[in-house]
């Protein structure tokens, strides 16, 4: 291992435990409502992986860097949950639509069985879950069908990327997005239906786990990629 390597597997690791430090950190800001502790840590969540990300790989994807960019922005919209929510909405759409490009751009062609199976299943959660809030949503009812429809996809080409791989880096691509799918859900639940307690805490922690699980995807993804180079 020359020394560019070693240094950067030692910076990886210190970014691994800053990630999940920011991230800790934000959660007990969130359990607590101390506010200035979300305020300083919670964009240091995508700052932390964005710089893991650029320090464990070798071969950047660009559409990975645009999708963690889009995700520490839509962070710090939703610092504001009152007059910047729509500004949140719109930056984690463009964070689904660049995770549905990375993984169509090298997913296997599913079946139209498996395809028409999950698109059903996915489609059902959707059309349930907005109309439980419907009645809340007022002019907001738009902009959450698309972003509920987007994510919903996302989490599909995710689900037929596995089924269709059967891979331990496809399964975690899976979980990390249905994660992602609980999360949004929660958010929408505890805004727009009935305000729970346990909902701040439980949305921080599988969108952290999501975008972890994310980002191992991506660098596994890359280190199949750099064996089949080598070979």
């Amino acid at each position: 291992m020359d020394l560019k390597k070693s240094t950067n597997k030692k910076i990886s690791k210190i970014l691994l435990l800053l990630f999940f430090i920011v991230s800790i950190l934000d959660i007990i800001g969130v359990a607590y409502s101390i506010s200035i502790i979300q305020t300083i840590f919670k964009p240091m969540i995508m700052l932390s992986l964005t710089a893991l990300y650029y320090f464990t790989v070798t071969k950047k994807n660009n559409w990975y860097l645009l999708a963690l960019a889009f995700s520490f922005l839509g962070d710090v919209f939703l610092l504001d949950k009152y007059n910047l929510f729509i500004f949140g909405i719109a930056s984690f759409l463009i964070t689904q639509v660049l995770f549905i490009i990375i993984i169509v751009k090298q997913m296997k062609k599913p079946t139209n069985f498996q395809k028409y199976l999950y698109a059903f299943l996915y489609a059902n959660y959707v059309v349930y879950l907005i109309a439980l809030l419907k009645p809340n949503l007022g002019a907001l009812l738009y902009p959450v069908v698309i972003y509920g429809i987007t994510i919903a996809i996302f989490a599909l080409v995710a689900t037929l990327n596995y089924v269709t791989k059967r891979s331990k880096t496809s399964l975690i691509l899976m979980v990390g997005a249905i994660l992602f799918v609980a999360s949004d859900s929660l958010i929408a639940l505890h805004k727009f239906h009935e305000a729970q307690n346990i909902y701040p805490v439980a949305i921080m922690t599988t969108y952290v786990l999501a975008q972890y699980l994310i980002y191992r995807f991506m660098v596994e993804g890359n280190e199949v990629e750099g064996r089949k180079v080598e070979s």
